[in-house]
Parts: C-alpha cells; sequence; structure tokens
C-alpha cells in the first residue's frame, strides 16, 4: 500500500500525545473519598477491566481519519517507463529547388518538400518521448516549432512548412546556427540536428563549417542529408496556358560541405535520391540515437479512501454505542 499524500500521517502522533494529555487531566474523579481501603478487597468487575474500550475506539477513528486523508491506495499494476531523453531539431530546406518533382510514391510524382514532410512524420511518430522541433530555411532560417513533446502540434506546425514561405535562397549556415539556439537551453542527455537540403550555401550571413564548429563545441551532432538525384531532374513550370509542364535541371547539391559538418560535429551524411532511401535514413538515425532511461511507473491504482472512512465511521458508530450504554458514566 501507498499513500498520495503520506506527509498527512505526520499528524497521527501529535493528535495521539494530545488525546493523553487530555485524558490525564480527567483523570480526578468527580466524587472525592478519604480512603480506597473499603473497597481495595473487592471483585474488579469485567466493566473496569474494559472501561478504555471507548477511548482505544476513539483514537484508532482518528487514526483512520488521517490515513483516508493521506489517500491509501493500492498498486494493481505496475509498469517500467523508457523514455529516450534526445532533444532533436529538424532543418528542412523549403527552398525554390525543394520543388524538383524526382520522388515517387507508385507511380506518381511528388516534389522533395511533399516527400520530406511525409518522411519526417513517420520519424516522429516513432519518437514519442523525444522532445523535437522544427526549423525551416532558404535565403534566411525560420523557427516553425519550438522543441515540444506535443507531436499533434509539431505535426500541425510541419504541414505549414511550404515552398516560397522564405525568399529564395539557401542559407546552411543559418539553419544551423538557428537550431543551435533552439537547443541552447536543453538539458537533454543527447542533442542533434538533422540538416536537410538538396543545394549549395548561397545565403545568409553564416558560413556553415564555422556553425558546424559552435554545434561541437556545446556536444551536439548533426546528422546531415543531401536530397535529389543526381544529374537533371524534372522541375514544374507552367507553360502560356497555365499548365505544369516539366523542364530538366541539373541537380546542384555541395555534398561536400554537408561532409564535413557531419564530420566535425561526429554525425553522418547521407544521401537520399528517391522515397525509399530518404526513409531508410531516417529509420538508421532512429536506431542510432537511443539513450534510454528506465524508470519505474505505475499505470493503475486501487484507491482505498472511501473503504478506510467507512470502517471509521463503523468504529465511531460503535463507540458511540458504547460510551452511552454498556461504560455509561455518570458524573
Amino acid at each position: 500500500m501507498v499513500f498520495k499524500t503520506p506527509w498527512i500521517l505526520a499528524f497521527i502522533p501529535a493528535v495521539l500525545w494530545g488525546m493523553y494529555i487530555f485524558r490525564k487531566h480527567r483523570e480526578t474523579g468527580s466524587i472525592r473519598f478519604s480512603s480506597n481501603q473499603l473497597v481495595e478487597s473487592l471483585p474488579v468487575s469485567w466493566k473496569i477491566r474494559f472501561q478504555l474500550i471507548p477511548l482505544v475506539l476513539r483514537a484508532v477513528v482518528l487514526v483512520l481519519v488521517i490515513v483516508a486523508l493521506a489517500g491509501p491506495r493500492l498498486v494493481l499494476k505496475e509498469t517500467m517507463q523508457h523514455s529516450e531523453g534526445i532533444d532533436i531539431i529538424l532543418a528542412i530546406d523549403s527552398s525554390g529547388s525543394m520543388a524538383s518533382e524526382d520522388f515517387t510514391v507508385g507511380n506518381e510524382r511528388y516534389n522533395r518538400l511533399d516527400i520530406v514532410k511525409k518522411v519526417v512524420n513517420e520519424f516522429v511518430e516513432h519518437r514519442p518521448d523525444d522532445r523535437i522541433g522544427i526549423v525551416t530555411f532558404a535565403a534566411l532560417a525560420y523557427t516553425v516549432c519550438p522543441l515540444t513533446t506535443d507531436h499533434a502540434w509539431l505535426a500541425a506546425n510541419l504541414q505549414r512548412v511550404r515552398l516560397g514561405m522564405i525568399a529564395d535562397g539557401t542559407a546552411i549556415g543559418s539553419a544551423i546556427a538557428s537550431s543551435l539556439n533552439r537547443l541552447r537551453n536543453s538539458k537533454a542527455k543527447s542533442k542533434i540536428i538533422i540538416l536537410l537540403t538538396d543545394g549549395v550555401n548561397n545565403a545568409g550571413e553564416i558560413d556553415p563549417l564555422p556553425a558546424a564548429q559552435a554545434a561541437k563545441a556545446v556536444g551536439i551532432k548533426v546528422y546531415a542529408i543531401g536530397a535529389g538525384t543526381k544529374g537533371y531532374v524534372p522541375f514544374p513550370v507552367q507553360d502560356f496556358l497555365g499548365r505544369k509542364v516539366y523542364q530538366r535541371v541539373l541537380s546542384d547539391l555541395d555534398e561536400t560541405i554537408l561532409q564535413k559538418i557531419a564530420d566535425v560535429t561526429r554525425g553522418k551524411y547521407f544521401r537520399a535520391t528517391d522515397t525509399e532511401s530518404l526513409r531508410k535514413i531516417y529509420e538508421t538515425i532512429d536506431k542510432l540515437e537511443k539513450t534510454e532511461i528506465q524508470q519505474v511507473g505505475y499505470l493503475q491504482y486501487d484507491e482505498l479512501f472511501d473503504r478506510v472512512l467507512l470502517v471509521a465511521l463503523a468504529m465511531l458508530l460503535a463507540e458511540l454505542i458504547l460510551s452511552n450504554t454498556v461504560f455509561l458514566k455518570i458524573p
């Protein structure tokens, strides 16, 4: 048995001591005799022998009331709770080149950003105990969602990430710096940034390598993902009739800088050329970043407050009956 508010039990000694002092002050009888020699030889009746029963019952009633107030409960189910203790920032490129439709699901084309959002959602679902935040970037870096364990809210904010929401460009250094800013007050055992881009750093005032050095200095790993197929990719445009047509555009990805960022921070670099490879990359990162904390938790209790209180009421009733019948005292 455990108690919801065990500190209340500390009142039990004080209550019992108070009853003892109160009784001691009432021990003097109402009728005084000069000597008790005349009655010493008389047999002691059972009423005299058990005259303390009402007092004991009253003490037990008070103790039971205090126990009931302390919230007694039985543990019905004990489980081991596991938490990962990791804070993660997902830095997602939303520049114009992410509109390239070289990723497919089934036989249908999707742009890179749509596929990334889909795979990221799956990744988040597998990390229920982690705090996760989202930073998106193009010419500037923008915090979409701060670190949170409310993954439903995180998913809703992820849907807000869209092409054209920030001026075009690719500010990889700014994305790392903004992600570090989100993690600076984190007390998690492990802190990581998952940086995904399909381009070359060509915007922002912060160079990627110094930003990576800053991440290393505070113990934050960067997992870098280069997204997109190599060579020419289909890029959607509108013709003069407003119809969607495709142009062949050369995919320009700076893998060298992404590899250096990963190396500096002791992370890893991955290349995603299709939907399945992107999904496997996030699955790999999911397996790599596990810092399990084991805690005992209790899922289900049987509350005993009402039963203890009923016993106390029953004993109080018994004490009142006995005090006014069998053990009735005449002043």
